[in-house]
């Protein structure tokens, strides 16, 4: 019977390459984008999709679900028994009660407001237990619901137009902060209902970072969505620094900062795309604005500062592809110096992809420890820290398998 949609890769028994091509279409990917990222040709993948090759071994199985950012690797395979979650993690413990605190209709009269100057200085203890905790995601997930139910009532029970104006600004820094725990949890939907708050209670508020920063969550939340969601990713922050622009010349660091990582997600993106030239050439914008900041800097949202720039010099060169360089600018970055565990903790990913592609697995492996070691829940959630465990557990050296085993049970990744 003929139909205008597209056949559901997840219904019928259908064909390795059927699915891969069917996913791959839905991510607005072309075959010499897919083929770029797995490391094979265009003709390659032609011939996988038209059913003329097999399903080709784990390895590069995990590394087309990786570029097509496929959330369960059954949904690839059609096999059940690969259903291992890639780019969604498990679940917190957590999620349904920060869930239910975004998902409630507040109302003025429900409890008091607390004061402004307590609101906030509670939003500066969370963001810096944050960056402080191994465990960031449970911190935070038991802040998060009475922070954003006294947010929420803050801005119903303002009595003046800059009480409303800050209300909002703190709100729309609760919902920032609540897209953190949220990242990479089964639950997109919730996610894009806290960008689309946080952007709205941000230009409520009139206040330039606070817009700056829903915007730069905003840019990330577009570009995790796939290909066909870079150019949105590109617009918004593309439009936030242009906003941003004439405020630059007197701005403080926070500010100054922001724009920074707003070049450096313009970066990101391009380098997603496999454009070489307009990635560094962001990277180079944003490492300039990152010299004019105090060496000791380090912006409390985005980890912008100068100690960050080595770790974004190695996610380029990661998402270019780009296996010597990668491990160049890995060997040239000092983890050490970033204070904020997660963010350290996703250097250390970042830095075992740079090894894994130059095929130095043993060194990848090292990486992802480092990387438990300084905070367990970042690897724990990370789709390519879960990528390359999977991958090296089927490793033909011993030694390999049986320390990507031992850390993917660690992570839950497989079963102790």
């Amino acid at each position: 019977m003929p139909s205008d949609t597209s056949s559901d890769p997840y219904v019928e028994p259908i064909a390795f390459g059927q699915r891969m091509q069917i996913l791959r279409t839905r991510r607005g990917m072309t075959r010499s984008v897919l083929a770029g990222l797995v490391g094979k040709s265009p003709s390659w993948v032609k011939q996988v999709e038209g059913g003329r090759l097999q399903m080709p071994k784990l390895p590069v199985v995990l590394r087309i679900a990786e570029a097509l950012r496929v959330p369960d690797l059954a949904e690839l395979t059609g096999d059940q028994s690969m259903a291992v979650d890639l780019f969604t993690g498990p679940g917190h413990p957590r999620l349904a009660h920060v869930q239910a605190a975004i998902d409630k209709f507040p109302l003025p009269t429900e409890r008091e407001a607390a004061p402004a100057a307590h609101l906030r200085e509670r939003l500066v203890r969370a963001w810096r237990a944050r960056h402080t905790s191994p465990n960031h995601r449970e911190v935070i997930g038991a802040l998060l619901p009475d922070l954003i139910r006294d947010a929420q009532v803050a801005v119903l029970q303002a009595e003046s137009v800059s009480a409303r104006r800050t209300a909002q600004a703190r709100l729309s820094e609760a919902y920032s902060l609540s897209q953190f725990f949220l990242a990479y949890q089964p639950d997109p939907s919730l996610l894009w209902r806290v960008v689309e708050r946080s952007l709205i209670a941000a230009q409520e508020s009139e206040d330039a970072h606070t817009i700056g920063v829903a915007a730069w969550l905003a840019g990330q939340a577009h570009r995790d969505s796939g290909h066909g969601h870079f150019d949105a990713a590109d617009a918004v922050s593309v439009s936030t620094l242009r906003f941003l622009e004439p405020l630059l010349p007197s701005a403080g660091d926070d500010l100054l900062a922001l724009a920074g990582a707003l070049q450096y997600e313009v970066g990101y993106t391009a380098a997603r795309r496999g454009d070489v030239g307009t990635a560094w050439r962001h990277w180079d914008t944003a490492k300039a604005m990152a010299d004019r900041l105090p060496a000791d800097y380090y912006h409390p949202v985005t980890s912008f500062s100068q100690a960050v720039m080595g770790a974004h010099a190695v996610t380029i060169a990661v998402e270019l592809r780009a296996g010597g360089e990668s491990v160049r600018q890995a060997a040239a970055a000092e983890a050490a110096t970033i204070p904020s565990r997660p963010r350290r903790a996703r250097h250390r990913i970042e830095e075992a992809r740079a090894y894994q592609l130059d095929g130095q697995a043993e060194a990848a492996l090292a990486s992802l420890g480092k990387a438990y070691e300084a905070a367990p829940e970042t690897i724990r959630y990370n789709g390519y820290a879960r990528r390359i465990l999977l991958e090296e557990a089927e490793s033909k050296n011993p030694a390999q398998r049986r320390r990507a085993s031992e850390l993917a049970a660690k992570i839950g990744t497989l079963a102790a």
